[in-house]
């Protein structure tokens, strides 16, 4: 297996384990800096993701610092805002327009997406493996410090293909998402103090049906464990998202202030997709025929939760480290910025003289993501204990979403495209109290 040479026995200067967006992003900008960068992925791309495929603007914002390419005519969609479904009633509520983020979200199928991103990392100078499995960390005998990974390449189907590899490097960087075998491998665990969501979805071709091409983001807010109006109102909501290719990503997320509660619940967010599905419009042709993917689900760990985001040489990023939104279940933005805030501390730890400099320059990547989101991250763990309550939902819906200033401050909120500083009263208010929240 080919080897990039960085050192008499490092093969880079940073390892990445895992391709995803997260991985991707700091792949790129680690290469972007100079560093020579080891990107590993257990798949062989194009590879699917569970996702609902939707960029926020906020999202949208760091493909640009990347220098992503967004154009219609690569397979990318463009949407104008968020409309907003729930008692009978729809509104449809643009992106703010702001200095911060551009005024439109954009939507992509994580088959490609990933894809995209990964190659976009290898134009930048990162080498990626693919079928390359990651089984755990290497660690220094004396120090216990993470100085490189253990790996076994892969056949077609995913078997062991030939003798494990062993690859060095003086930073990884765990980018391999919500179950993290590498953080769990150092006993980096998940906390069971933040919120935790699920999510389902498929996809229906949607050419001739109203949903071809939809500029709207479409989210409904009752989500119903049975038949709507005689059951139980869930927190979270379903969802449709044209992808501008003839298919439309239909699905729906629910969340829990604890795994514990979420366990309880017990709910199968499969079959309540089922029911929404075959109750939706005809003309809608959401139909078996019109299927054409199965209906996949994962786990959205939210909130920060796992910690410490920075330890023995090891960075976190994206789903590794619970950086998914307790506000709406977005997980990409935050992944693309996390790559960027690590490459950042882990080039300048590399021009620090001393191990002790360095150890502190790379802890300051944890610094800055908490100083960032740890406030918003705590104000949606509050929210999903308000919206844990049906009568909470019910009054929302009832007397909250018909006000225009109540509605476009929870679109604000619930997107976190607001200006963290200036801009107009909602943003103000909404960046005060990320301050004066503890921080997650």
């Amino acid at each position: 297996m080919e080897q990039v040479r960085a050192g008499r026995e490092d093969v880079a200067d940073v390892i990445v384990v895992g391709a995803g967006p997260a991985g991707a992003s700091t792949a790129h900008w680690c290469a972007s800096a100079g560093l020579d960068v080891l990107l590993l992925e257990k798949a062989a791309f194009p590879r699917d993701k569970v996702c609902g495929d939707g960029l926020t603007p906020r999202a949208v914002a760091e493909l640009a610092r990347m220098g992503v390419g967004t154009q219609a005519e690569d397979g990318w969609i463009r949407n104008r805002g968020l409309r907003v479904v729930a008692g009978g009633r729809s509104w449809e509520l643009p992106w703010p327009d702001l200095a911060s983020y551009p005024g439109y979200g954009m939507a992509r199928a994580r088959m490609t997406l990933d894809q995209r991103l990964a190659q976009h990392a290898q134009a930048s100078g990162a080498k990626l493996l693919e079928r390359t499995k990651v089984t755990g960390p290497l660690l220094d005998e004396r120090s216990g410090r993470v100085v490189g990974v253990t790996a076994q390449p892969l056949d077609a189907r995913g078997r062991a293909d030939g003798a494990a590899t062993t690859f060095r490097a003086p930073v990884v960087v765990a980018a391999d998402g919500v179950s993290s075998r590498f953080a769990t491998a150092l006993d980096i665990t998940r906390r069971d103090d933040r919120p935790l969501g699920t999510a389902v979805r498929t996809y229906f071709r949607t050419e001739g049906t109203p949903r071809h091409e939809d500029p709207w983001m479409e989210s409904h807010l009752e989500l119903w464990d049975g038949a709507p109006g005689a059951s139980t109102l869930l927190p979270g909501y379903g969802w449709i998202f044209a992808l501008g290719d003839g298919t439309a990503n239909v699905g729906l997320g629910a969340v829990s202030s604890t795994p514990a509660r979420q366990s309880a619940a017990g709910n199968d967010y499969r079959a309540i997709l089922d029911t929404w599905v075959r109750n939706s419009p005809a003309e809608w042709g959401f139909t078996a025929e019109n299927q054409t993917g199965p209906v996949r689900g994962a786990a959205l760990p939210m909130g920060f939760n796992r910690s410490p985001l920075y330890s023995r040489g090891a960075v976190l990023v994206g789903d590794s480290a619970g950086m998914v939104s307790p506000f709406n279940g977005e997980g990409i933005a935050y992944a693309l910025q996390a790559g960027r805030v690590a490459a950042d501390a882990i080039a300048q730890a590399r021009t620090r003289a001393t191990d002790d400099s360095r150890e502190r320059t790379l802890g300051t990547y944890a610094d800055r993501m908490r100083a960032d989101l740890g406030g918003y991250y705590t104000l949606g763990r509050w929210f999903v204990r308000l919206i844990e309550h049906p009568q909470v939902m019910r009054a929302a819906v009832r007397y909250g979403l018909p006000r225009p200033v109540v509605m476009r401050f929870v679109l604000k909120l619930l997107s976190d495209s607001y200006e963290p500083r200036g801009g107009d009263w909602v943003d103000r208010v909404i960046a005060g109290l990320t301050r004066v929240v503890p921080a997650a």
